[in-house]
């Protein structure tokens, strides 16, 4: 026989096991400490749904509310936080050790616009051929590139190697 089905959220009507409820009715009014079957029978009686507030309290706090609206309010909340919620993604710049002086500005740009939109960025400098033998000239290429960055970025990932490329991530400060 399969497990029932676990409920998130909190409990409801004759779901609450508590003796003893703190029952606050419709219009927020305090109405004390009373059985929980009597805050059940209030809340049918009124056409509503007792919900347990704060299990943990002791005896239970209850609240007599219409749960189809609360579930409705609470889902509309979590949808109205995802939408405000900012999805970081990494762009990458492609850049060469003798990269021209118009294409670096081009490139410079194109960082700071996604910093500005708060994007992460991988600086990636490809070595071909012979250039191999002077990675130090890529590495001035992305130390330049970190010290202009530098008021608006902090490096996620220090220059290293990976194959025929170097690698460097900056993250917005």
């Amino acid at each position: 026989m399969p497990a029932p089905p676990t409920r998130d959220g909190p409990r409801v009507n004759e779901e609450i096991r508590s003796a003893q409820v703190r029952l606050i009715d419709q219009e927020g009014e305090m109405l004390g400490v009373m059985s929980a079957r009597d805050a059940v029978l209030r809340a049918y009686a009124v056409g509503l749904d007792l919900l347990e507030i704060s299990p943990n309290a002791d005896p239970p706090v209850c609240k007599i509310l219409d749960y189809g609206k609360y579930k409705y309010e609470l889902q509309k909340k979590r949808n109205e936080a995802k939408k405000k919620q900012k999805v970081i993604e990494i762009k990458e710049i492609k850049v060469r050790p003798n990269i021209d002086e118009n294409d670096y500005q081009v490139k410079m740009r194109a960082m700071k616009s996604f910093i500005d939109e708060g994007d992460k960025v991988k600086v990636t400098l490809r070595f071909r051929g012979r250039e191999m033998a002077h990675q130090e000239i890529g590495i001035r290429v992305l130390e330049r590139i970190r010290g202009e960055l530098e008021a608006v970025t902090k490096v996620e990932q220090m220059p290293r190697m990976e194959n025929r490329q170097m690698v460097m991530v900056l993250s917005p400060r």
